[in-house]
């Protein structure tokens, strides 16, 4: 701030540089949203491993695609992942109840849920005892400890455990149980009852080796139950069944509701989307919904529609599954890649009303061992792999590079139809991305073009990597010029811009990604009297114009060769 004078002598002042670095945002931050068998519900967490998910969501599960998709996602180079798992119509939450009282009826002293809805409460127990504790506080303290517990090879293994020790139902105490409990449990969640007694512990009688009958005190423990995830109501397709039996007209599944809700819009209403806008300070740069892939065409088309809206306004990339021509994992098929380049089949009038600069759609369907089954081949859509690639070539190369490529391997999972370079042909140029085998290479992403990238569309996103780093910049420099905001409108403004995203964009081009050997032909910084009128100013607006020259994908290379005629020298 400015020196006040007041004596004679040396005063030293720092002035501001004006600098405020712009920090590339995240480019491979994927979101996964689908039902899972446990996890916080309708939040979106954070997870940097398959471990991490078998953690917090409990691994794979036959009836969520996305548990396959995430494994497919950190096998082939993903690294952060938000899973949001969403809440279906009819789950109900696991209870039990810690009773007080050595014969019945006993007191049920501190009722105990489950923390999230779903049948993985079920594998839930609560113990209490009073290891440890001295004989005064035995009168008002007790222990809890409880477990997830889960079935290997025909034994219970505990795969999660929370203790708590010197607990007390006696308010305002700092070691009150559900102050305590529901604070810190990711498993449960504990209510007292009100009748100001502690759970005891069971009396049993047991005959000792003389034959006389003894009574011994002895941990009380319960197991929850009354957890589900409506499964009943549904059928294999994941439609509602009646309560005549019959399938439910125009059902539209647990999953498709959950996903999109019920109201008849092109929006998100359900809270579990919207979760993803409120993980600041992170970002995700990429969405995948591999449960579209087996509902309903019309479902499909709005849920598409509403996430293709979702991603524009969040500068995100949306990568589309294919449908499944059948849905149940017993007999599942992709969609046929001649279909989808007929123009009087359905799949590709479907997919054709699907055209989005920020979505992608690669075909055919995926195969990958289903440890679930032995091991047995399952027909998957191909988001979450794909999505790995993404991220695996943005920290190899940079969001520039076409994530394509005989560098771009699929790793754990092969193709359910082996494409040949006609097949290829017709795909390519209405904007479908091809999977294919090769000798050697084996099997690789073989395209690059987002959903509005046919030929006959001539779109200037025609090609995923330049669409990608477009989005890149622009959630760049809009989280990085938020300090301009309410600044004074002038030329010490507009210079300062001009020197901090002119940086931004240097740092760009240096790292190659753009085109153009000099600065001026890569990339241009605008910001003045030129693109900020007085009006403008009145009207409290500056305006940045940011231009930039981007690498297009070399999708076909020409080899021309000619015959030398014999040369004459002189």
């Amino acid at each position: 701030m400015p020196v006040a004078p007041t004596y004679p002598g040396v005063y030293v002042e720092e002035i501001p540089s004006g600098v405020h670095t712009i920090i590339g945002v995240s480019t491979s931050e994927t979101a996964f949203v689908d039902f899972f068998a446990q996890g916080p519900m309708n939040a979106a967490t954070r997870i940097t491993s398959f471990a991490d998910f078998e953690r917090r969501f409990g691994g794979l599960d036959v009836r969520s695609e996305a548990s396959y998709a995430i494994q497919q996602y950190f096998l082939n180079g993903g690294q952060v992942a938000w899973v949001v798992r969403v809440s279906t119509p009819g789950m109900k939450k696991a209870t039990g109840a810690l009773t007080h009282g050595t014969a019945p009826p006993k007191r049920s002293v501190l009722g105990i849920e489950a923390v999230t809805p779903g049948g993985w409460g079920n594998s839930l127990r609560a113990r209490v005892d009073d290891d440890g504790l001295s004989t005064t506080d035995k009168a008002t303290m007790f222990n809890l400890t409880v477990e997830q517990v889960a079935d290997q090879g025909g034994r219970e293994r505990v795969v999660a455990r929370e203790s708590y020790r010197r607990l007390s139902l006696k308010v305002p105490e700092a070691n009150y149980a559900p102050t305590v409990v529901n604070r810190a449990s990711a498993l449960v969640r504990i209510e007292d009852r009100g009748l100001g007694e502690r759970p005891s512990l069971e009396v049993r009688t047991e005959v000792d080796e003389t034959g006389q009958a003894r009574q011994r005190e002895a941990p009380q423990v319960v197991r929850l139950a009354g957890g589900g995830d409506d499964d009943d109501n549904y059928d294999s397709n994941d439609n509602l069944i009646q309560r005549d039996g019959t399938i439910g007209k125009n059902a539209h599944g647990r999953l498709a509701q959950a996903i999109l809700g019920t109201a008849p819009t092109l929006a998100f209403p359900h809270p579990g989307v919207r979760a993803l806008d409120r993980i600041a300070p992170f970002i995700f740069s990429i969405l995948c919904l591999p449960v579209v892939a087996k509902l309903n065409a019309e479902t499909r088309a709005r849920i598409v529609a509403a996430a293709q809206a979702f991603c524009r306004d969040r500068r995100a990339f949306y990568i589309v599954d294919p449908p499944f021509e059948d849905p149940s994992r017993e007999a599942r098929r992709g969609p046929k890649p001649a279909d989808l380049a007929d123009p009087n089949s359905p799949g590709f009038v479907e997919l054709d009303g699907l055209r989005h600069e920020n979505a992608a759609l690669y075909v055919p369907a995926l195969v990958v061992p289903d440890p679930l089954n032995e091991n047995r081949p399952l027909v998957v859509g191909p988001s979450g792999t794909i999505a790995g690639i993404y991220a695996r070539t943005d920290v190899e190369r940079g969001v520039w590079k076409a994530p394509a490529g005989t560098a771009a391997t699929l790793v754990g999972a092969g193709v359910e139809h082996t494409l040949t370079d006609l097949e290829t042909g017709g795909l390519n140029p209405l904007g479908f991305n091809v999977l294919r085998t090769f000798p050697v290479f084996g099997n690789v992403c073989w395209g690059a073009r987002t959903l509005d990238g046919a030929d006959q569309r001539a779109s200037e996103w025609k090609y995923v990597p330049v669409r990608r780093t477009a989005l890149y910049i622009e959630e760049s420099l809009y989280q990085g010029l938020k300090w301009a905001v309410f600044e004074p409108n002038d030329e010490p403004l507009w210079a300062q811009i001009r020197l901090n995203v002119g940086a931004f964009m240097h740092t760009l081009f240096r790292q190659g990604a753009f085109q153009g050997q000099t600065r001026r032909e890569a990339y241009f910084v605008k910001c003045d009297r030129e693109t900020t009128t007085q009006n403008d100013i009145n009207a409290g607006i500056v305006y940045v114009v940011v231009g930039f020259a981007p690498l297009k994908p070399a999708e076909f290379v020409i080899i021309q060769i000619q015959q030398m005629a014999g040369q004459i020298q002189t």
